[in-house]
């Protein structure tokens, strides 16, 4: 009798365990999911912005962005690779370069904010471009088409 009742507490605290583990690292992928989304949400603005020669907005969304990318790294702790994500291996693999890339994404955003703080429309364009290439250099190296489960 006490064996079953030992082994059935060791089960409990190891479901318990497991599904605490599953829990935070569901609110982990959540968290940065939120704030890639924010930084879409910033990248959409801009690209409509541009358009109408909004360049206040430019500015502001860049700066959206820019305080989204330094968080970007600390998204992405250690460990945090199971659940629903399309976070690609290499991130934790290349751990230096994925820091390069977050760290261009915000060099990209704050030199769109500076040129549209200066309201220079063809400087705006080129910097667009870049804040884009930016994105997209990343997401080809880190980020998977499909979430992994």
């Amino acid at each position: 009798m006490v064996r079953k009742l030992l082994a059935g507490a060791f089960f409990g605290v190891l479901t318990l365990a497991v599904s605490t583990q599953a829990f935070a690292q569901a609110d982990v992928n959540e968290k940065r999911q939120q704030l890639m989304k924010s930084q879409g949400a910033a990248a959409k603005a801009i690209k409509g912005a541009v358009e109408t020669k909004d360049y206040t907005t430019v500015e502001a969304k860049a700066k959206d962005i820019m305080g989204t990318a330094d968080k970007i790294v600390s998204s992405f702790p250690k460990g945090s690779t199971t659940g629903k994500t399309k976070a690609k291996p290499e991130i934790w693999e290349k751990s230096d370069d994925f820091s390069k890339a977050a760290k261009n994404l915000n060099k990209a955003a704050s030199e769109l904010a500076s040129a549209a703080k200066a309201g220079n429309a063809d400087d705006v364009d080129v910097k667009v471009k870049a804040l884009g290439e930016a994105c997209n250099s990343c997401h080809k190296q880190f980020r998977a088409e499909k979430y992994a489960e």
